[in-house]
């Protein structure tokens, strides 16, 4: 069941001249032999292109043709709105309530149609508009197609630094961290691979610790900044990989996440969400519980409220009411 190399490298060619290989970018300011994966420049200021667009690429042609449908929160919606437009079918994306509004008027604005739901009828509400339409259900994470886009990542971690020994990933639903790690563990099997996510939104660490996938209500996992990372439990396939390849999950706070996405933006000139901040949070916050050796963070994304963003570069760390920081102010929550 799990994602081979020689799939990720099939999606590779899928993705030629549609996703940007984003650059492996030195960060000198964070300390020695890390950088910078910076998936915040590609088209839709995702990784999740890569996933969606291979995912709508390798459905036979008359299935295509009659559309597409997803669930997400937000930028799984537009990568897929993206890919259908590319190939110039319909989509119907089901974005739940409370989703970033710049995240749902930009998948309106690449031609899908949005359908909003209560957070947890999401996935239900997506499958159901499939079934009803006679669309192709293109899922956020829990589908090899894209498992294999995603691991794109990897393949080109390694292809631009073969000896690296630490990969950090946002986890949520579990496609991005099964694809790279599956890459990464396939080209270079010492490098270890940790997933990161919000410690309000821990699901994937705790599922780790019980041996088995553990559910977060929506109420529970809502309460993060990071809109992206907000996913109930790892699906099921996502599950299998990061068994087989996660060497740990780490968390992280909000305050951590607010001083990474500044630190990005002042140091790095990287314009980060809070999702795709998280992976470089664990690097500056909590680098002491990881191996030595050279560290590769994964920027997922870059799609942030700019109101939201004014507000955290704004901010003064030193300020000991700043929502921001210091980072080690305990959680609010």
């Amino acid at each position: 069941m799990l994602v081979t190399l020689d799939e990720i490298r099939a999606a590779a060619k899928n993705l030629a001249g549609v996703a940007v290989r984003t650059p492996l970018l030195p960060a000198p300011w964070a300390g020695p032999d890390f950088a910078v994966k910076a998936e915040s420049l590609q088209v839709i200021g995702a990784f999740k292109i890569r996933g969606a667009y291979h995912a709508l690429a390798t459905l036979p042609d008359a299935e295509r043709a009659r559309g597409v449908a997803a669930s997400s929160s937000g930028n799984h919606a537009q990568a897929v709105a993206y890919a259908a437009r590319s190939f110039g079918v319909p989509a119907v994306i089901v974005i739940p309530e409370g989703a970033a509004p710049g995240k749902v008027a930009a998948t309106r604005a690449l031609g899908a149609e949005v359908v909003r739901v209560p957070p947890a009828d999401r996935d239900t509400a997506a499958a159901a508009i499939a079934a009803d339409r006679g669309l192709a259900l293109v899922p956020p994470y829990d589908d090899a197609r894209v498992i294999a886009g995603q691991g794109t990542v990897g393949l080109e971690i390694v292809e631009d630094w073969p000896d690296v020994d630490v990969v950090l990933v946002p986890v949520s639903g579990g496609g991005l961290i099964s694809g790279v790690a599956a890459a990464v563990k396939a080209l270079r099997p010492s490098a270890r691979v940790f997933g990161v996510e919000p410690a309000l939104a821990a699901d994937t660490a705790e599922s780790l610790r019980r041996g088995e996938p553990v559910f977060w209500p929506a109420e529970r996992t809502y309460r993060t900044i990071a809109d992206a990372l907000r996913a109930s439990s790892p699906g099921r396939l996502p599950w299998e990989h990061i068994q087989a390849y996660v060497d740990d999950v780490l968390t992280v706070t909000e305050d951590e996440i607010r001083a990474a996405m500044r630190r990005l933006a002042t140091d790095a000139r990287l314009v980060a969400e809070p999702a795709g901040a998280v992976a470089t949070a664990a690097h500056l916050f909590h680098g002491d519980a990881l191996p030595p050796g050279r560290r590769v963070a994964v920027l997922s994304g870059g799609n942030v409220a700019p109101a939201l963003l004014a507000e955290i570069l704004a901010a003064d760390p030193a300020d000991p009411a700043d929502p921001a920081g210091p980072a080690d102010r305990a959680d609010p929550g």
